[in-house]
């Protein structure tokens, strides 16, 4: 892919309408391209694919397995899973980058498919990091408090988020404060080095 040509997202989706909506929300940033199943998607992801969207529940390959998959492969591409199923902590042993919860706006699928681009560019410490961090988010809107305190699965996701934290602080220069944290990231984002 050049730097003219824009990123290329695929669309994992059964419900064609579904797909047909995010294909119209998505066509004039993104090259898109859109798979009717599990099957279909892996034919068509590439090195040029830069982001996956991927419908959980599909019949034949579901989307975990597609997602298995494509972490088995050479491909570096971002995967949000995009789906009607509550997460659960059994999301804390799958590698997606994001987790989108159906229905879904506009807005909001614009704003993770961007952010999944611009962490393309971080490295694998970083992209760990915003990994867990969406996990963690996603847990914590859906579980009750309680559900979280009896989890060592979260715990664990806690204890790891706050030690990658400190990795990157580090890397930065020793930033102690969120809203350092946060703008230093930010600031890499744009291309600023430290």
């Amino acid at each position: 892919m050049s730097d003219s040509e824009p990123p290329a997202v695929l669309i994992v989706e059964d419900e064609p309408d579904v797909a047909e909506t995010y294909n119209l929300w998505l066509q004039d940033q993104y090259e898109v391209r859109m798979a009717g199943d599990g099957s279909e998607a892996l034919e068509l992801l590439d090195d040029d694919v830069a982001v996956v969207l991927l419908d959980r529940m599909m019949p034949g390959l579901s989307g975990d397995e597609v997602l298995e998959r494509i972490r088995d492969s050479d491909s570096d591409c971002r995967v949000a899973m995009v789906t009607a199923v509550e997460p659960d902590f059994d999301i804390l042993e799958m590698g997606f980058d994001s987790y989108l919860t159906k229905p879904i706006r506009s807005d909001e699928l614009h704003e993770t498919v961007s952010n999944l681009l611009e962490r393309s560019e971080y490295d694998d410490l970083l992209q760990e990091y915003y990994s867990l961090v969406e996990k963690q988010a996603t847990l914590e809107a859906t579980k009750s408090s309680a559900e979280l305190a009896e989890s060592e699965q979260y715990a664990t996701l806690t204890e790891r988020v706050e030690d990658l934290r400190g990795d990157l602080s580090q890397t930065l220069g020793g930033v102690e404060n969120d809203e350092d944290f946060i703008a230093t990231l930010r600031e890499l984002s744009n291309g600023d080095e430290h």
